[in-house]
């Protein structure tokens, strides 16, 4: 009885290994069936739903993973991460799906930020008048403004931006329906980043901190932290900017002579292939992000060496022109060129703001809006290029004309300005419409387009220092000039008679109340003013702008007062020695 009962039992293990083995096969490729290798690879779960966007993705992704052009992720079973790995891959920007811009001109208003960079409370006021007004995007050149850190840390300025303020900026911007795209300079107008020591070997020329030198290992190297550092920031961008325009002095240094001298003295490829590179780079690290870059160091490169370059397969050019009136028969050359050499889209410039002077205080509004109507011609001349696509127009807002310059007109006082410029962008020209709405925005009665002064209330954040500064541009200068001129007081308290302290008491008693009353009303439209400012600005920026447009002035305005409560009181003695 034993040896039956032996076998049986036996049989019946054998039966019960072979029913767990089946199930745990099935179960296998249940799971298998349903997260296939393209959907592990975008994260993808059962019942997610995918965008057209993300499908198309998926299916021109999915052969490569298969023939294993792309690396399959780490499964954590099979590799246990180390504590810094796991913090690097948290600080990795996410994935998201590649928008689509073919249908939409985008209108986006340049910040540039390396002055009078405002606080965030005051972008949070502006960011939905930008969008009330037309514009649905905004190009952000930060600068010494963003928080750079590690070895890049020593470039950030004292009142630079925090990580939370980013994140804030762009935040603030989705809910304007604003387009965010970040700046980073990569070849010219590294001002801020060569002017210190750690980096001075790598300006193209010693002497000059404006531009890099493109042969050097360590150049490439930085601009790929710059640019990692600032787009890991930004992991909803479509575009970045990456300026290269006015590269001084390229060709100087002697590592770019002597390639010149190896490459047929060709400037304009030694350009292209540091751009090349930065383009490759940033390409291969973030997909889903499209170049953009001044145009002017291409417009004299010809159509074969751009074509070859290969630059076209990733950027476009951003044609700029700020005059009133543009040649636009040699602009349409431009366009020309480059739909020839492949590029798919083309971009312009115009300006609101910081065109008009490096020191400028008050926006020349005809100018400006000029300047927009000009480009309206040349955007109705792009049917005669099919195969290159207008694709939006940046109206830029200098600040700075570089690093080191003095600032241009501050944000508030060109307001007016960009409304007038963003309107007729709208409308296709200053009709009366785009009056209407302008004026309706603003909050003003009216608008002075010949005295670029927007009359009547104001309603935009920031009006009162635009009323501020017109009244200092239109009265300070010429108050105190005419009363330091004035004949009684010219002949009666000239610099001769203060330098030696002697006057008659009874000479200038005459105009004391006069020279107080004008001291008193400035010194509390002043004070007015830089509260005002302080709103807004951080404090280095108020004393700048103090600085070199009021204190000039007013000190002037101050000595005389000195000198005058000081002489009086010596009741008519003869002069010091």
């Amino acid at each position: 009885m034993q040896g039956p009962r032996k076998a049986i039992l036996v049989r019946l293990i054998v039966f019960l290994l072979i029913v767990m083995a089946a199930m745990k096969w099935f179960s296998n490729s249940s799971v298998e069936e349903h997260v296939s290798e393209p959907d592990m690879f975008w994260g993808k779960r059962e019942g997610d739903v995918m965008s057209p966007e993300e499908e198309s993705k998926v299916q021109e992704e999915a052969p490569k993973h298969a023939e294993g052009e792309l690396e399959k992720p780490q499964e954590p079973w099979k590799q246990e991460e180390k504590p810094d790995q796991q913090q690097q891959d948290q600080e990795k920007p996410k994935l998201h799906p590649v928008k689509d811009f073919s249908s939409t001109q985008m209108r986006i208003v340049h910040l540039d930020l390396k002055g009078a960079a405002p606080k965030v409370s005051y972008l949070e006021q502006i960011f939905p008048l930008l969008f009330k007004l037309g514009a649905n995007g905004v190009l952000i050149e930060y600068e010494d403004m963003f928080p750079y850190s590690g070895d890049l840390e020593i470039l950030k300025s004292e009142n630079a931006y925090s990580v939370e303020d980013i994140e804030k900026i762009q935040h603030l911007a989705e809910l304007s329906k604003l387009e965010v795209i970040p700046l980073v300079q990569v070849f010219g107008h590294l001002e801020f980043v060569l002017k210190h020591e750690k980096y001075h070997a790598l300006r193209e020329v010693t002497k000059f901190p404006n531009s890099l030198n493109p042969h050097m290992p360590d150049s490439l190297l930085l601009v790929k932290d710059l640019i990692s550092q600032v787009l890991d920031r930004h992991p909803k961008a479509s575009w970045i900017h990456v300026g290269a325009d006015e590269v001084y002095h390229l060709g100087e240094g002697e590592e770019s002579k002597n390639w010149l001298n190896s490459n047929n003295g060709d400037k304009g490829k030694m350009f292209l292939n540091h751009m090349k590179k930065v383009g490759g780079f940033i390409v291969s690290k973030y997909p889903g992000v499209s170049l953009l870059m001044w145009d002017d160091m291409m417009r004299q490169i010809s159509v074969e060496i751009l074509e070859e370059s290969g630059i076209t397969l990733f950027a476009s050019p951003m044609i700029w022109d700020y005059s009133s009136q543009l040649n636009i028969e040699l602009i349409e050359t431009y366009i020309s060129n480059y739909a020839k050499a492949g590029f798919k889209t083309v971009w312009f410039a115009s300006s609101f703001k910081g065109a008009s002077g490096s020191a400028q205080i008050w926006t020349p509004i005809n100018q400006h809006m000029n300047n927009q109507l000009s480009w309206l011609k040349v955007i109705g001349t792009m049917e005669k290029h099919p195969s290159i696509r207008f694709q939006g127009i940046a109206l830029t807002g200098w600040q700075r004309y570089d690093h080191f310059s003095a600032l241009c007109e501050l944000f508030p006082v060109a307001v007016p300005a960009m409304a007038v410029c963003l309107q007729s962008l709208v409308h296709g020209g200053f009709n009366d419409e785009a009056r209407k709405q302008t004026l309706n925005i603003l909050g003003c009665n009216s608008i002075n387009l010949d005295k670029s002064f927007c009359e009547g209330g104001g309603a935009f954040a920031g009006y009162e220092i635009y009323q501020m500064v017109h009244h200092i541009k239109e009265n300070l200068k010429m108050d105190i000039d005419n009363l330091l001129q004035d004949g009684h007081i010219r002949g009666t308290f000239s610099r001769y008679h203060r330098k030696y302290s002697f006057a008659n008491p009874r000479n200038i008693e005459m105009f004391g109340d006069r020279v107080f009353k004008l001291h008193d009303n400035w010194e509390k439209l002043i004070q007015d003013l830089y509260i005002h400012m302080g709103n807004i600005y951080f404090p280095d920026t108020v004393e700048e702008w103090m600085e070199e447009n009021v204190y000039f002035y007013m000190d002037q305005l101050k000595e005389l007062v000195k000198d005058y409560k000081q002489i009086i009181q010596l009741n008519g003695r003869p002069k010091t020695s």
